[in-house]
């Protein structure tokens, strides 16, 4: 490693062993992370508009989330997914839970991917009856190996975090996870040799 960098799994600036040198050398790829960041910044300005999640900023519900989630002792993955699963909200308004899957996906497991993309679906339980949609559309997905793990990740981290009461962490306590997962990637054709596990 060159003088300065850090090992990216302890939160550093480099990407992980595997990544192919022309990647982990240019300015772009590595600029990738802040990106992410800034756009997650840009949800500090913008609410929802309906009743009841309009209390909090659209970051906020995010830090929340993964703020109950951490304090739940999930491991570091799914907290980060928490921290970015609504990051499509202002790019992607009518498929964000795929658009933050599809950012997520070289870096995660099936099981978290799965769960960010048709979260919104398992959300919808609480509120799609007032927009004139099915609030039951989640069981389309009954029988899915991860219909559970997504009803646990909407009732128990997601929904609650709309709370402009609660004490949560802030961006800057989730950036070194942030870095750890997305300078890691496991599945691309840009990393033809990641570790198996």
């Amino acid at each position: 490693m060159n003088d300065g960098d850090t090992d990216p799994t302890q939160g550093g600036t480099v990407f992980a062993p595997w990544v192919l040198p022309g990647l982990q050398n240019s300015a772009f790829t590595k600029g990738f992370v802040d990106r992410i960041l800034s756009h997650l910044k840009e949800l500090d300005d913008s609410r929802a508009e309906a009743r009841g999640f309009d209390k909090v900023t659209r970051l906020e519900h995010c830090l929340q989330t993964a703020t109950l989630a951490h304090q739940a002792g999930e491991d570091e993955e799914y907290v980060v997914c928490c921290v970015i699963h609504d990051i499509g909200d202002l790019l992607a308004p009518f498929n964000h839970g795929e658009f933050a899957a599809a950012l997520l996906e070289p870096f995660i497991s099936e099981k978290n991917y799965w769960l960010i993309a048709n979260h919104h679906a398992f959300q919808g339980y609480y509120y799609f009856e007032h927009i004139g949609l099915d609030k039951n559309l989640r069981d389309t997905y009954k029988g899915h190996p991860y219909f559970d793990d997504a009803i646990t990740f909407c009732d128990k981290y997601d929904m609650p975090a709309f709370n402009p009461d609660m004490e949560y962490m802030s961006l800057d306590d989730f950036e070194p996870m942030i870095r750890r997962l997305l300078m890691a990637p496991k599945k691309s054709i840009w990393v033809p040799n990641p570790p198996q596990h």
